[in-house]
C-alpha cells in the first residue's frame, strides 16, 4: 500500500540536507566518547556518559534525520505546505545541533546550568517544527496509511519532548519526580510512539518504491500507527495508576506488534524484484534482523522480568535496538534519499539537452557498500561489547567513529557531485 507522492511540491535541497550532512557527526562524537569513557558506559543505564551518548546517537542524528526528512516527505506525501521551509529548517537544524551536545554535556559534568540551555534549546527547535508541522498535516484528509502514521508520529514527537523536557528540569532543578518510570515512559514514546511510527509510515513508501517489493497489506498498514499509539497511551496510563501489570502487557503488545512489522517486512524484503542485494537492502536486512532480535528480548522480558537483572542485558537490547535497528534503517534510508534527491533537483535545475548524471555516480553503490561494512563491523563489536566491556568497548567506539565519519564523507561527496553537475 503506497502513498502517491508529488514531487512538485518537494522543498529547496538546502532544507533537508542540512540536517543528513550533520546527523553523521553525532555518530562520529558518540564514538569518541566511548573510546574515552570506555567500560564505564557499560556498567548501568544511569550512567552520565551512558545518558551523552545515548542522546548523541537518539537525538543528534536519529531526530537529525527525521526532521530533515520530514521537511522533505509531507509536502510531496502528504500535500502540508510548511511554509518558509528554509528559514523553519535552519532555526531547528541551529537548535538541535546546538542543542544536543549541550545536553550530552550537561550529563557528563552534572551542570544544571547547561541541562536547562539544552531543555530550552531542544523545546524551542522542536517546538517550532512541531506548530509549522502539526497544523499542516492535520489540514489534509487522511487518504493512505503513509499520512496517517505521519500525522500520529509528530503527536508522538510531542510526547517525547514533553516527558523528555521535563526529565532535563526536573534533574537541573532537583525536582522529585519518579525518575526510572518517566525515563521508561521517555524511551517508549521516542522509540514506537514517534520514532517506530514515522518508520512504518514512511516505509509504507520507501520500500516498495526503493527496493522494489510488493507493497504493505492494506488493512495492517493502516492499524498499525494508531494501534502502537493507543498501547503507548495505555502504557502511560498503567504508570500513572501503578499498575505495573498493565504496564506489562502493554510492553508485550507493543514487543508482538514491532516483530509483526519486521517479519513482514523481511518477508517483503524476500519478494522484491531486484536480485542484487545494494546497500540499501542490506543495511534493511540487518536493521530487520536486529530488531527481531531487540523485540524477542523485550517480549521475554515482559514475561519474566528477572531475565533485565542480568548486567548484559541492558546495553545488549539497547545497542540491537538503536544501532542495530534504527541507525540501520535510518542509514539505508539515506543512501537512497540522497541520491534521489540530487538527482531530482538536478533534473529540475539543469538546461534542457545537458546530461543529468544517474543517482549510482552521484553516490557509488560501491562506497556505500564498504562503509556499510564499517558500520556492520562497529554494530559487532557494539554488541560484544555488551558482554565484554573491558576487552571491547574501545575498539567499539572507533569503529564507530570510522563509520560515522565514513557515512559523512559519502553524503559529503554526493552534495559535492551535485554542486559541481549543476554548475556545468
Amino acid at each position: 500500500m503506497q502513498s502517491p507522492i508529488s514531487l512538485d511540491n518537494a522543498p529547496p535541497l538546502a532544507a533537508p540536507f542540512r540536517f543528513f550532512l550533520t546527523a553523521p557527526l553525532f555518530l562520529v562524537l558518540a564514538g569518541l566518547l566511548l573510546i574515552v569513557a570506555g567500560s564505564e558506559i557499560f556498567a548501568s543505564r544511569w550512567m552520565p556518559a551512558t545518558l551523552a551518548l545515548v542522546h548523541l546517537i537518539t537525538i543528534g542524528f536519529m531526530l537529525q534525520v527525521m526532521i530533515g526528512a520530514l521537511i522533505q516527505v509531507l509536502p510531496v506525501v502528504a500535500g502540508a505546505d510548511l511554509r518558509r521551509p528554509l528559514p523553519l529548517a535552519w532555526l531547528v537544524h541551529a537548535a538541535l545541533t546546538a542543542g544536543t551536545p549541550l545536553l550530552a554535556a550537561g550529563f557528563l559534568v552534572d551542570s544544571p546550568a547547561l541541562l536547562r540551555a539544552a531543555a530550552v534549546l531542544l523545546a524551542l527547535g522542536i517546538g517550532g517544527f512541531l506548530l509549522a508541522a502539526i497544523p499542516a498535516v492535520f489540514a489534509q484528509a487522511s487518504t493512505s496509511p503513509t499520512i496517517r502514521g505521519l500525522k500520529l508520529s509528530l503527536l508522538g514527537l510531542a510526547g517525547v519532548v514533553a516527558l523528555g523536557v521535563t526529565l532535563a528540569l526536573g534533574l537541573a532543578h532537583g525536582w522529585l519526580l519518579p525518575y526510572p518510570e518517566l525515563t521508561d515512559l521517555h524511551a517508549g514514546w521516542g522509540l514506537v510512539a514517534w520514532a517506530g511510527v514515522l518508520l512504518a509510515a514512511m516505509a509504507y513508501v520507501v520500500v516498495p518504491m526503493f527496493q522494489l517489493t510488493p507493497g504493505y497489506p492494506a488493512r495492517p498498514s493502516w492499524w498499525l500507527p494508531p494501534l502502537l499509539l493507543a498501547l503507548m497511551l495505555l502504557w502511560s496510563l498503567a504508570v500513572a495508576l501503578g499498575w505495573p501489570l498493565l504496564a506489562r502487557l502493554a510492553q508485550g503488545a507493543l514487543a508482538v506488534c514491532g516483530l509483526a512489522f519486521a517479519g513482514l517486512t523481511l518477508r517483503l524484503q524476500a519478494q522484491r524484484r531486484r536480485a542484487r542485494a545494494d546497500a540499501t537492502s542490506r543495511y534493511w536486512l540487518a536493521g530487520l534482523l536486529a530488531a527481531l532480535g531487540a523485540l524477542s528480548m523485550f517480549a521475554v522480558a515482559t514475561v519474566w522480568p528477572a531475565v533485565t537483572e542480568h548486567p548484559a542485558w541492558t546495553p545488549l537490547f539497547a545497542i540491537l535496538l538503536l544501532a542495530g535497528a534504527f541507525i540501520s534503517f535510518i542509514a539505508g534510508m539515506l543512501y537512497k534519499i540522497v541520491p534521489f534527491l540530487t538527482w531530482l533537483h538536478l533534473q529540475q535545475g539543469m538546461q534542457p539537452g545537458l546530461p543529468v548524471p544517474n543517482m549510482n555516480r552521484l553516490l557509488p553503490d560501491q562506497a556505500m557498500q564498504r562503509q556499510m561494512f564499517a558500520y556492520l563491523a562497529a554494530l559487532a563489536l557494539l554488541a560484544g561489547a555488551a558482554l565484554r566491556p573491558l576487552w571491547l568497548a574501545r575498539p567499539a567506539g572507533a569503529m564507530l567513529a570510522v563509520a560515522g565519519g565514513w557515512l559523512w564523507w559519502n553524503l559529503l561527496s554526493a552534495a559535492w557531485r551535485y554542486t559541481a553537475s549543476k554548475r556545468h
